[in-house]
């Protein structure tokens, strides 16, 4: 799957999703860091990457509504910390089969995973 990392992703995290499989890229490689949203929405969208991101200005349902994109990865932790993060992707990537995630909208939480499909 390709990916995008968002700036407020940890970046470590880039390298064990490649030893996934998954073809990974980052809003720090890119430049983007501190950029506006909708260029780093553009530039996922562009390259046909899902975005996983703890920025909440990508959970809007109807602004980024499903097989209306690429897909949208929306972190939502209890303590948002580096390696919380870090430890919820990587549980999440190795136990669900995140390939069927393409164009969906998802929401990790602590305890659970949200994915809304395309219709």
């Amino acid at each position: 799957m390709k990916l995008k990392l968002d700036e407020n992703i940890p970046y470590r995290l880039a390298d064990l999703l490649e030893q996934l499989g998954h073809d990974v890229d980052t809003v720090l490689a890119e430049r983007l860091n501190g950029k506006p949203d909708e260029m780093v929405w553009d530039s996922a969208q562009q390259a046909g990457r899902f975005l996983i991101t703890q920025d909440l200005d990508f959970s809007n349902i109807r602004r980024f509504a499903p097989g209306t994109h690429e897909g949208v990865l929306i972190l939502r932790l209890r303590d948002p910390g580096r390696d919380s993060l870090f430890k919820r992707v990587l549980e999440a990537f190795q136990k669900q089969d995140v390939e069927t995630w393409r164009a969906c909208f998802v929401v990790i939480s602590d305890r659970k995973i949200r994915i809304l499909r395309p219709k």
